[in-house]
């Protein structure tokens, strides 16, 4: 078996269509209202993320796909809607700018929590903060120069993309190049069994 570590990975639900949608014509609106050094993501490529991996190999694929397997089991598909922003780690220092869900918030974190537990067992450190379901808009390079950010904010808080049911979790590759980051599915395991 290959244990060469060189699959760049991570677990996410990819949110449909529609939802990517509006999250882009959100970044549109913010981009015209903030200054300063944000490096935005691409939209349509944008995923609530359960776990980043980092370099991975191919026997450490199948493992995280059994470990994936057997929480998805028994667990239900997720409504969940996409709405109102934040950043972390706060207003004072914005570094990442995100849009956040809720819905059934409270089983996703859950089951993130039970992955996580699975995952160490594998080896993968658990994530010292706690998990915060986001799609991220824009890393803040400089915070301070980040200039009409809480404005925005405060200006389309109610804002909403809608709400989706989450009926897969997604093992994704990412390939780094300089036109930004490809995602290929490496596995795709339903919710529910």
């Amino acid at each position: 078996m290959d244990t060469e570590k060189n699959i760049r990975a991570f677990l996410a639900i990819e949110p449909p269509e529609n939802i990517l949608d509006a999250v882009a014509r959100l970044q549109e609106k913010l981009k015209r209202e903030i200054a300063g050094k944000l490096s935005w993501t691409r939209p349509q490529a944008n995923h609530l993320t359960l776990k980043f991996f980092g370099d991975i190999s191919t026997a450490d694929v199948e493992n995280i796909g059994s470990a994936v397997k057997k929480q998805a089991a028994s667990v239900a598909p997720l409504l969940l809607k996409v709405e109102k922003l934040g950043v972390f780690p706060d207003w004072r220092r914005p570094r990442v700018l995100w849009v956040g869900t809720t819905g059934d918030t409270e089983r996703l974190t859950l089951l993130q929590t039970k992955l996580e537990a699975d995952f160490e067992t594998l080896g993968f450190p658990r994530e010292n903060r706690p998990f915060r379901a986001h799609l991220t808009l824009a890393r803040i390079k400089i915070p301070q120069s980040a200039a009409g950010l809480e404005e925005a904010a405060k200006k389309i808080s109610n804002f909403s993309a809608g709400e989706f049911r989450a009926t897969e979790l997604i093992l994704f590759q990412s390939k780094l190049t300089p036109q930004g980051a490809i995602y290929t599915r490496l596995e795709t395991i339903p919710l529910g069994g």
